[in-house]
C-alpha cells in the first residue's frame, strides 16, 4: 500500500538523529510518498538535521527554538511561503532537567515544573494554533506519550506529569482543531533505546521488564511507531481523534 501521503506535505517536529522515535515516522512518510519537513533546534544540532534531510532525499528543514513565541511564528510563515500549505503534523518535543528525573519527584523545584510543561505540553498547544492556519484541507497531527503518564514509573517523575498534560491537551484541542476537519491524537509509545531515554534511571531494567511481560514478548521499533503514526497522519483514520493509542507490544494491559 504505498502512496498514502503523495503530495502531502508533513511537518515532524523534534527529529535529532536516527535513534529517535520521530526517525522511524520520518522514513514512514518519506516511503509513502509524503514531503517531509522538519525543524531543528539551534547551531549545534544544525550540520545533523542537514544529514538526515539527505536521507531523505532533502527534505526541507528549518531552524525553530520551541520555547521562543516569534520563532515558531516564523516557522510557520516559511512554511506557508515555501510550501503553501501543511497536511500533517507530528510533535515529538519533550524535554526535563536532568536533576528532576534523577531526584525524587518531590524535589522537583518551580522553574523545573514549568520548563517541562511548556516545552513538553505547551509547545504543541502553540504549534497547534499556527499549523491549522496552513493545513487548510483538513489532515492529522501526531504526538508522543508514554505510560507514564497514568502510572508511576520511577525515574520517569515530572515527565510523567508533563506527559499527562499532554493526553489532556490532545482532548482539549481535538474540537477545536476538528472545526476545520484537523484531527489530532496520541501516540503511547513503548520504550525505545534513545539518546533521551538514557536520562531514566534503569532504563535498561524498564526495556527487560517489557520483553519479559508484553504480550508480543518483544520491545517495540522504530518501524511498530512508523505504521502507526502513518495510519494517524492518513485518510486510514479519518474517523479519529482525541485518542491515545498505545504501541507498545500490549505491555499496559498487563498487571505489575
Amino acid at each position: 500500500m504505498q502512496g498514502l501521503l503523495s503530495n502531502k506535505n508533513i511537518l515532524i517536529m523534534g527529529l535529532r538523529n536516527k535513534w529517535s522515535i520521530s526517525w522511524g515516522i520520518a522514513k514512514a512518510v518519506h516511503a509513502e510518498g509524503g514531503k517531509v519537513i522538519f525543524t531543528y533546534q539551534g547551531e549545534r544540532e544544525k550540520a545533523n538535521a542537514q544529514d538526515l534531510a539527505k536521507d531523505l532525499g532533502n527534505s526541507a528543514i528549518y531552524s525553530c527554538d520551541i520555547g521562543s513565541d516569534e520563532e515558531i511564528n516564523s516557522l510557520f510563515s516559511s512554511i506557508k511561503s515555501d510550501f503553501g500549505r501543511l497536511d500533517g503534523m507530528v510533535h515529538a518535543i519533550a524535554h526535563a532537567n536532568r536533576e528532576d528525573l534523577v531526584n525524587g519527584f518531590i524535589e522537583t523545584s518551580r522553574s523545573g515544573f514549568s520548563h517541562a510543561m511548556d516545552i513538553s505540553v505547551y509547545s504543541l498547544v502553540a504549534a497547534c494554533k499556527k499549523a491549522q492556519e496552513l493545513m487548510t484541507n483538513g489532515g492529522g497531527i501526531v504526538t508522543l506519550s508514554y505510560l507514564g503518564s497514568e502510572r508511576v514509573l520511577q525515574g520517569y517523575n515530572v515527565m510523567g506529569v508533563a506527559k499527562a498534560a499532554l493526553e489532556a491537551s490532545v482532548r482539549y484541542l481535538a474540537p477545536d482543531l476538528g472545526k476545520n476537519g484537523i484531527r489530532i491524537n496520541a501516540i503511547s509509545s513503548g520504550p525505545i533505546k534513545t539518546i533521551s531515554a538514557k536520562a531514566i534511571k534503569d532504563f535498561s531494567n524498564i526495556l527487560d521488564a517489557v520483553e519479559e511481560k508484553a504480550p508480543l514478548k518483544r520491545g517495540v521499533t522504530q518501524d511498530d511507531i512508523g505504521g502507526s503514526a502513518l495510519y494517524l497522519l492518513s485518510n486510514l483514520s479519518s474517523g479519529m481523534t482525541g485518542e491515545v493509542i498505545y504501541v507498545d507490544c500490549g505491555y499496559n494491559i498487563m498487571g505489575i
